[in-house]
């Protein structure tokens, strides 16, 4: 929802009642809690990261179905067969299993016995029982893998049919997606963006209320409405504007970064500022994760006359040349 307010969870960040005693701890201890702290730190963005690849290849996996089978898309087995290699690559064992089994029948790609053993065996390695079942035809594994398994993600062009998804929503539920996306570039916002965010935030219902009093399919706090001017939070049209004008001004106060303007949105942009990027908040991370997969870009077109960038970014920046240079 648009800038809401968040407390972090850290136990490592003392508050205001508990800063005594942590110098004090700190004092007999020495350097021990740092760097305990940091192995915390360390393994939650180890976790999180994690999570967010699997969560990335299982998506992957069930595009790729839907373009196998031409289910709300148009059928293209070859796409399918590229999204289920990246799916795979990432770990997901339905994305080497699927691939196995084009390999194995010459769907969507060219007939290879040997791609198709190895898919199979890596997938039941995983736990796959249908691959496992496979395995007892096409033998063991000999390690050959398609050129495919070596491609970094960003080579992945990712599709988003904004038309086969719309036609999946309940009719009412369209009507605002096609509201929205039509809406969308006269803000100088690209559609799968606009949608990514409406989908998010409410399920482009626009009657919602959050518990943090956030309204409307773009979900704007009262501060928010009034900052740009919408006057009726549920009527569909005036939410939607509203919410594309702050994606607007969080694009070019941002410089055009999906990740920093959505964790804007969600968790407003003193947050970013403060915590010099998407804040350490559970919700915003999953957040911002669940926005990048459906765009599938990292950079948005801004218009700069709109706001002034942060200051915060110049001061990353200055940070990672004299990282560069040490």
């Amino acid at each position: 929802m648009a800038k809401k307010k968040h407390n972090s969870s850290a136990q490592c960040a003392p508050t205001s009642k508990q800063s005594s005693l942590g110098r004090r701890v700190r004092q007999v201890l020495g350097l021990s809690v740092a760097l305990a702290c940091s192995a915390q730190a360390a393994a939650a963005d180890e976790s999180l990261v994690a999570r967010a690849f699997a969560e990335q290849a299982s998506y992957l996996a069930r595009e790729a179905l839907s373009y196998e089978h031409g289910e709300g898309v148009p059928r293209d087995q070859a796409y399918a067969a590229r999204l289920y290699c990246e799916s795979a690559r990432l770990g997901d064992p339905e994305g080497m299993y699927a691939l196995g089994w084009m390999y194995a029948n010459g769907r969507g790609v060219e007939r290879n016995d040997e791609y198709a053993a190895s898919f199979f065996a890596m997938a039941a390695k995983k736990g796959n029982e249908y691959a496992a079942r496979m395995q007892r035809f096409t033998g063991e594994s000999s390690g050959s893998l398609p050129e495919c398994m070596q491609t970094p993600s960003s080579l992945i062009v990712q599709r988003w049919p904004i038309e086969a998804l719309v036609a999946r929503l309940p009719p009412a539920r369209q009507k605002v997606a096609r509201m929205l996306t039509e809406l969308a570039p006269k803000y100088g916002i690209q559609p799968q963006f606009a949608l990514a965010i409406g989908l998010t935030e409410s399920a482009l219902n626009p009657q919602a209320v959050s518990p943090k009093s956030a309204m409307g399919v773009m979900q704007l706090i009262p501060e928010t409405a009034e900052r740009f001017n919408v006057g009726n939070v549920y009527d569909p049209e005036q939410n939607i504007r509203g919410g594309l004008a702050y994606l607007r001004w969080l694009l070019a106060y941002f410089e055009g970064d999906i990740a920093l303007a959505s964790a804007g949105y969600n968790a407003g942009e003193g947050a970013v500022d403060r915590h010099r990027g998407v804040p350490p908040y559970r919700e915003t991370r999953a957040y911002v994760e669940r926005i990048l997969r459906h765009v599938g870009q990292a950079q948005h077109p801004f218009d700069s006359s709109v706001v002034s960038p942060s200051r915060m970014l110049r001061t990353l920046r200055l940070a990672s040349q004299e990282g560069r240079g040490t």
